[in-house]
């Protein structure tokens, strides 16, 4: 018999006609993924909006208010051989991580990101004293489990290399030569991640055009701009990669990042990646990332480089050795595993 795993995430579920669905790729397949060795409970909070990603898995739960969902993490506090799995530390997780020990549960704490820089970012001086009260006193009474060492902040704890490539990512990608710069953004109109600015910086460049994979509603707005073109978030696995594909340099604008997936979808189609200085520690030992200052002289002089010596930076690309989905999935299962 499988042993129950209750997933807590501060991520936004649509449910409509039976069906429960999420932006964020990573929370449709990893309790996906987890569900084969685990009974997956999934708890989240209600979005009124429609979201893109349908998570297949039988047992959900969405909320529309921090009591309801505390209440729930009290109630599955009481199951007596169960696992529980907290994604990334919120206001929502923050407390239902101090109430599960409260009832007597040691939950595993699984960070994705850097959430000092992502506070920064959306809250400005302030953010990171926010989060820093908050990730003392959640590490504190939790396992560990992250994706990047730096994260943990010198605490002890587990390390995973998230993915979502398989053999179909991994396949020979057409090859392409630069002429005009045509950019490719995939991901969420959020502050930290940087969009708004790297759409200050391209703006009215006629050289330069920028692919948006990510749309919610309310974006519409930025159509003003001839050189961008803007798609909702991609829910075919095909045509994202053929969107890789089509474009020639992939830009990743985030003022903060943990382990981008974005990244390694777009080096296994063998696409050159721009980030700033701001995560220029996602590079670690893969090849074809390049690092650019946020002003336009320096990004322009980046993407130069990268037209000049383009076929060069192709063959570079074939030596990385990326980490897959399968292999993610087994480690992480294992590591919650090993947890008392």
């Amino acid at each position: 018999m499988k042993k129950k795993l209750f997933i807590f995430s501060n991520e936004s579920i649509s449910s409509q006609d039976g069906k429960f669905c999420c932006d964020n790729i990573d929370l449709k397949t990893t309790p996906e993924g987890l569900n084969k060795e685990f009974e997956v409970n999934l708890f989240g909070r209600k979005s009124k909006i429609s979201r893109s990603h349908e998570i297949k898995i039988k047992k959900i739960k969405i909320y529309n208010n921090i009591f309801s969902y505390i209440f729930s993490a009290i109630e599955a506090s009481k199951m007596a051989d169960a696992k529980y799995l907290v994604i990334s530390i919120t206001p929502y997780t923050f407390m239902c991580s101090i109430f599960l020990r409260l009832f007597g549960k040691k939950p595993t704490l699984y960070l994705r990101s850097d959430g000092y820089g992502e506070y920064k970012a959306i809250f400005g001086k302030i953010g990171p004293l926010i989060y820093h009260f908050m990730f003392n006193i959640t590490c504190s009474i939790s396992n560990l489990i992250s994706c990047r060492e730096y994260i943990l902040r010198g605490k002890k704890g587990k390390i995973v290399s998230p993915s979502q490539l398989d053999s179909t990512w991994l396949r020979q990608p057409k090859n392409l030569e630069v002429k005009n710069f045509k950019l490719l953004y995939v991901g969420r109109f959020k502050v930290e991640k940087g969009i708004f600015s790297l759409l200050n910086l391209i703006k009215n460049k006629k050289n330069i055009s920028l692919t948006v994979v990510g749309a919610e509603k309310g974006t519409e707005s930025y159509l003003n701009q001839s050189n961008v073109k803007i798609y909702k978030t991609q829910t075919s696995k095909l045509k994202l990669m053929k969107f890789y594909d089509d474009h020639n340099i992939f830009v990743l604008p985030s003022f903060t990042e943990g382990h981008p997936q974005v990244i390694l979808e777009a080096l296994a189609r063998r696409r050159p990646v721009i980030v700033f200085d701001d995560i220029k520690h996602v590079i670690g030992d893969k090849k074809g990332i390049f690092v650019s200052k946020r002003n336009f002289i320096n990004f322009f002089a980046t993407l130069n480089g990268i037209k000049k010596n383009y076929k060069k930076i192709q063959k570079e690309l074939k030596k990385n050795k990326l980490p897959v989905y399968k292999e993610f999935i087994e480690n992480l299962g294992r590591n919650i595993l090993s947890f008392d």
